[in-house]
């Protein structure tokens, strides 16, 4: 039995206040149609149409041309838009999921097993519905001495506060039921909307069996605001990192740890708090990240450790060390057993395994070679005005601190730069490179030049 779904994307989201409309804000990392399109995909609806309207161009960019669209010119309703695909579902056999475009919650599992329901029960269709109270505003599911769906009462206001069985506005159909039922639905007085809980009347009218099938409210809940965007991405991030966790990472606190859907991360790796984790990022085995730390679409090895610091764009190797307060950027490589230590800049460069450069450095545009040591406060000077260019350390070097490389330059294996100096030709293998004014030592300066500093006192008024 083929299972095809419609997604209604056509909101004009006036809540969200934004030059975005709502279906591609993103929580995770993804945007919230692109989280609806897995999970029905995951369900097993490979086909699916989504029905746009404000902003179409945003969804459709977002969404490709893997999937079908259909424009809903005025919003008319749930009912006005689902009889927008009606030139989609007809001829079709098989299963029709409705679902709403801004609810990111909602579970590959659900929608399976809605579908299952639906094609086991034998119903020509069944509700979604969830646990709800009166502030929901969910429409309110009847059900007869069978347990099947009696009546939808849509803006049903009981006026206490009891929990009720409310409609999600998502549904499994018969899709042949289905457009024959939009065929037949009218407006619904001054209004001039078309709901699809008339669809369910009509179905029932014709004496099938509509079912409910409840899920979480968690899953249900729609994004209409900036407020809600973050309600959801904190339930969606919590989420994540149970997955995780269940997975054998540690992370200490979920609650300050923010993890994107596209990350993995080995086993028994730690994730210290105030953690962001973005993007195609891979954090490997016994790692430990944080805390304080951000990581986006970058690779860290195997017992690496990384603290106070930011990395983007850059592989870190296995045993790696990296911080407090390092920044790690663009198409940079550190290989195994290296240390980037305090205030440490790296940004399109390779630092070779076994090297260290422990405070306070800038390496920029470089290729250092193993077992190099990088003194505080060395700088490769890779910009002369026009172009940028590059400097090579080679393996087992030692720059003294505070030294400037001005690029090009090519420091070969084995050599020395004298700490204070400012390298501008390339120095051979094994030599040492001094280069810096001759220090002069003026006896007596002090004293002649009546130049002895007293610390001033503050006189009492």
């Amino acid at each position: 039995m083929s299972i095809c779904a419609v997604v209604l994307a056509a909101g004009e989201s006036k809540r969200m206040r934004s030059k975005k409309c709502k279906f591609i804000q993103k929580t995770a990392g993804k945007p919230i149609i692109s989280w609806i399109r897995e999970a029905l995909i995951e369900a097993g609806a490979d086909e699916q149409v989504y029905i746009v309207g404000h902003m179409q161009e945003q969804v459709r960019q977002v969404l490709g041309e893997e999937v079908a669209f259909m424009m809903q010119e005025k919003q008319l309703g749930t009912g006005h838009a689902v009889m927008q695909a009606s030139p989609f579902l007809e001829g079709r056999n098989g299963l029709t999921l409705v679902v709403r475009g801004d609810t990111p919650l909602i579970t590959a599992a659900t929608l399976k097993n809605t579908v299952e329901y639906t094609r086991s029960g034998g119903y020509a269709a069944v509700v979604i519905t969830t646990d709800a109270t009166e502030s929901s505003e969910l429409s309110r599911v009847v059900r007869n001495s069978n347990g099947d769906v009696a009546k939808v009462i849509t803006g049903s206001k009981s006026g206490d506060r009891k929990p009720y069985e409310g409609d999600t506005g998502m549904y499994c159909f018969d899709t042949a039921l289905l457009v024959s039922a939009l065929g037949r639905m009218g407006s619904n007085g001054r209004s001039k909307e078309y709901s699809l809980t008339d669809a369910l009347d009509i179905i029932i009218k014709d004496s099938r069996k509509v079912g409910a099938f409840k899920a979480h409210y968690e899953e249900i809940i729609g994004v209409h605001d900036k407020y809600q965007l973050m309600q959801v991405s904190k339930l969606m991030n919590r989420r994540i990192c149970r997955n995780h966790m269940l997975n054998g990472v540690t992370i200490t606190d979920p609650d300050s740890t923010w993890i994107e859907a596209s990350v993995r991360i080995g086993q028994d790796a730690e994730i210290q708090p105030n953690t962001i984790l973005e993007g195609n990022t891979v954090i490997g085995e016994d790692a430990r990240i944080g805390p304080d730390s951000r990581i986006t679409d970058a690779v860290v090895g195997n017992e690496a450790v990384v603290f106070n610091s930011i990395i983007s764009s850059s592989t870190v190797a296995e045993g790696v060390h990296v911080g407090p307060y390092a920044y790690i950027r663009q198409d940079s490589r550190i290989e195994s057993h290296t240390r980037i230590g305090h205030a440490v800049e790296v940004k399109n460069s390779s630092v070779g395994s076994y090297s260290k450069a422990p405070n306070m450095a800038l390496i920029t545009d470089a290729d250092i070679g193993e077992n190099v040591n990088y003194g505080c406060g060395c700088i490769t000077v890779n910009f002369d005005g026009n172009v940028k260019n590059r400097t090579r350390i080679g393996d087992n070097s030692f720059i003294g601190s505070n030294s400037n490389l001005i690029a090009p330059v090519n420091v070969s294996d084995n050599t020395y730069i004298a700490a204070g100096s400012t390298i501008t030709d390339d120095v051979p293998p094994y030599a040492m490179a001094i280069a810096r004014s001759r220090q002069t030592v003026k006896e007596d300066w002090v004293l002649r030049r009546k130049r002895i500093r007293v610390r001033q006192l503050k006189q009492k008024s």
